[in-house]
């Protein structure tokens, strides 16, 4: 049942992962007519904004096991990271291949003078290590310095919101969305979070200690017991 549930779960994963692509298959059901005007800057777009939202869920895995208590969320985290880095790499080299069509002069000079685009390389850059350092071999290898490095997750979640925001240039809301879940995110992995919580759950834990138990709580209820004791 335990394997069949993790199964369930990973299942869950690779479809929330894998959903992006079935929406570019969708669009495409009538040829390029069905990404617009624009194809190239819609999936540029899609691609980032799922780069972005799966590294939210990916950092949200931790935060969420310890709120529910499910331990097989834990097991989620490489899957959705990897998709993660997949869809900002597919983003970089949509960038990279139709975009700027390997124009390596003209992509050298974005990435230096246009903020956007540096900051948004930069995370990039922040994710590769990570990736690469996600199996299990790399765990044991790197021990606590894992944790360290993977912690940069984060940054590159900044560095992504700041390129979003960048780019959008008038409709702030998505990026600003973004950007307010990471900060929540970022705030429940503080350690005085931590500790807030594992003192609200010692404290359930003893109020239920104290709590008198059925049938033996009052002097009848002894009594009773007592009594069916000695019948």
């Amino acid at each position: 049942m335990a394997v069949r549930r993790v199964r369930l779960w990973k299942a869950g994963a690779w479809a929330l992962g894998l959903f992006p692509l079935a929406q570019v298959g969708w669009w495409l059901r009538d040829g390029l007519i069905g990404l617009g005007a624009n194809p190239i800057e819609r999936v540029l777009h899609h691609t980032g904004w799922w780069a972005l939202a799966l590294l939210a869920v990916t950092l949200a895995v931790t935060p969420l096991r310890r709120v529910t208590g499910l331990n097989v969320l834990a097991k989620l985290r490489r899957p959705l990271g990897l998709f993660a880095f997949f869809w900002a790499t597919l983003h970089l080299g949509i960038y990279l291949g139709l975009d700027q069509l390997l124009a390596w002069d003209f992509i050298v000079e974005d990435v230096l003078e246009r903020p956007f685009i540096t900051v948004g390389f930069a995370a990039w850059v922040i994710l590769l290590p990570l990736a690469l350092t996600s199996t299990r071999g790399w765990i044991r290898r790197l021990g606590r310095r894992w944790t360290l490095l993977h912690r940069g997750a984060y940054l590159a979640a900044g560095l992504g919101v700041i390129h979003f925001y960048w780019r959008v240039k008038a409709d702030t809301r998505e990026p600003l969305i973004f950007a307010a879940v990471f900060v929540a995110l970022m705030v429940l992995r503080m350690p005085w979070t931590r500790s807030l919580r594992r003192g609200r759950r010692r404290e359930r834990s003893d109020a239920r200690d104290r709590a008198p138990r059925a049938g033996t709580s009052t002097p009848a209820g002894r009594e009773a017991g007592a009594g069916a004791g000695a019948r």
